[in-house]
């Protein structure tokens, strides 16, 4: 029973460690404010919450597990929620997309440099 946890424990280590790694990469090397930010919540929060089940498994110990899951969770709902907020004030505040971004979506609602006015 140990060795399935062991090999599960250690699977659960080397994906979260790989999507971290694939987040580190994307901050890194993507062009643009909004690219790097995408890759940071998206593989950011796999990652971590990955790494977070491992340390519950671990643990063998199921009031830890649950608490893992919990902030597995809890990480899911709030880090695409908050980079989403950080991306549209970042917007607002004047930082343009690279040109090989494809289209910006919110360009047609902004008006003025801080008004967001639908057309009507």
């Amino acid at each position: 029973m140990e060795l399935v946890v062991a090999l599960i424990v250690a699977f659960l280590l080397l994906a979260g460690a790989l999507f971290a790694l694939v987040a580190a990469i994307g901050i890194v090397r993507l062009p643009d404010l909004y690219s790097r930010m995408h890759a940071a919540s998206k593989a950011g929060t796999v990652g971590s919450g990955l790494l977070l089940l491992a340390v519950g498994v671990h643990s063998q110990d199921l009031s830890i597990l649950a608490r893992a899951l919990a902030g597995f969770l809890f990480f899911a709902l709030t880090a695409p929620i908050s980079a989403h907020l950080l991306a549209r004030a970042a917007h607002k505040a004047g930082h343009r997309l690279t040109p090989p971004s494809v289209r910006d979506e919110l360009a047609k609602y902004q008006m003025g440099r801080r008004s967001y006015k639908t057309k009507g």
